[in-house]
């Protein structure tokens, strides 16, 4: 049986390769030679998929990550910031996710251009944060922004109107994957091109793809000849995840030998946040568990508030050096996300993904800092939206702040009705 499994794996994977062929020979000049990068990264993460059934990981193999490997944001902001912190700052880069579409929530184009407050967009409240920043302390903290096919076009064009403000910022794409049919394991599309019948074949790989698409897109090597060390790493929807001085200097004053390459900020859970990715301790690394990975018998038990307290802010602290070292050496290793989509045709595909949290167990020295709630405010929804709209926050410098009249530290769960999902629905009724 082993060996007919075997067998039938290597059919499947020559028959991509083949199918993958004919799609390049569809590309001419610069889109033959992206396609090329994005399809040698899809091969690599089609022949794991093979490889791989079931969930990654055994049970019985899970562990509580050592005390010392998961530090509270107390014991961390304890420490005396040093009078100058413009040479910490000039070793950053901030990096936000930006490759999602505002579609759930009923508008078109990318998410990070949706209006936030006071007619302020995500993005433009990012551009705010950071030009603070460097007015304050006289730093060049620059901004790179991970874009997808889906959002690259209309993000440059956007990016214009920043050219005045004191804010270097920079783009790169990530990786373009066919989707796979489900039933014969082979792509949907049927050339390079992204119109017509091929308009939905076609996918972002989640950001895990950052680490591929920063060292392919040569920014990587860029940033590290300019200085740059370290970057923070958080989706744009994110309005907690604004640059933190504590984490920066923790980062940046270890001595040499047992510098931290990769921070995870984790906060606790609460029972709104049950199916959020977790850290472990698993074969004596400290690694990110997400419920995809969890067998079905213990999924309840994942879900617990009690024995997994904490939760994955996807706010990152990463070493450039440590990217670089792991993308020349291929030793970034990130679990595989199979994600099911069904096409407006009716046609059922899968998407291969992976998560940019995972690669934590591939890095030197990693660790986790248990964050105030205030560092987590994702606008993932209306409801969401209408909160960070509302006067519990204050809006400083691009930064929310929640008001101190506020009774209680937590943020308030607001929930509306089904004929409130979308942007437009909740204007029209507001006007």
């Amino acid at each position: 049986m082993a060996q007919f499994q075997e067998v039938m794996r290597q059919q499947l994977e020559t028959s991509m390769h083949a199918e993958l062929e004919k799609l390049l020979d569809t590309a001419t000049g610069v889109d033959k030679e992206v396609s090329m990068k994005d399809f040698d990264g899809f091969k690599k993460l089609f022949h794991r998929f093979l490889q791989v059934k079931g969930p990654s990981v055994d049970w019985p193999k899970i562990h509580r990550p050592p005390e010392d490997s998961i530090q509270p944001y107390d014991k961390i902001a304890a420490r005396p910031l040093p009078d100058s912190l413009a040479d910490s700052l000039n070793k950053l880069v901030v990096v936000k996710l930006n490759g999602g579409l505002g579609t759930s929530m009923g508008c078109k184009g990318p998410k990070s251009l949706i209006s936030v407050r006071n007619e302020n967009t995500f993005l433009d409240l990012t551009v705010q944060q950071i030009e603070h920043l460097n007015k304050k302390y006289n730093t060049d903290v620059p901004l790179v922004l991970m874009n997808s096919f889906n959002t690259d076009e209309d993000t440059k064009k956007i990016l214009q109107k920043y050219t005045h403000h004191r804010v270097k910022i920079h783009t790169f794409n990530q990786s373009r994957y066919p989707r796979i049919n489900k039933e014969s394991l082979l792509p949907v599309a049927t050339d390079i091109g992204m119109t017509g019948e091929n308009a939905d074949v076609w996918y972002p790989p989640g950001h895990g793809d950052i680490y591929a698409s920063f060292y392919n897109s040569g920014l990587l090597d860029q940033l590290i000849t300019e200085g740059k060390e370290y970057i923070f790493v958080s989706n744009i929807d994110n309005l907690g995840a604004t640059v933190d001085l504590n984490i920066l200097h923790h980062l940046v004053s270890q001595p040499n030998g047992k510098r931290c390459e990769f921070i995870m900020e984790v906060t606790d859970k609460t029972r709104a946040d049950v199916k959020g990715g977790t850290l472990i301790q698993y074969d004596n690394k400290l690694r990110l568990l997400e419920i995809a990975q969890v067998p079905k018998a213990h999924v309840d038990e994942f879900k617990s508030v009690t024995k997994f307290k904490i939760f994955n802010t996807n706010n990152l602290w990463i070493s450039l050096g440590a990217i670089k070292r792991l993308q020349e050496q291929n030793a970034m290793d990130m679990e595989i996300i199979v994600n099911p989509k069904t096409l407006d045709g009716g046609q059922n595909v899968i998407q291969l993904e992976t998560a940019v949290g995972a690669a934590i167990k591939s890095f030197d020295n990693a660790l986790g800092i248990n964050v105030p709630r205030s560092r987590f405010l994702p606008v993932k929804t209306v409801s969401d939206l209408l909160l960070v709209m509302s006067n519990l926050y204050s809006l400083e410098a691009g930064s929310l702040t929640m008001s101190q009249k506020r009774e209680f530290p937590t943020t308030p769960h607001v929930k509306l009705g089904s004929s409130f999902t979308k942007v437009p629905n909740v204007t029209l009724t507001l006007l």
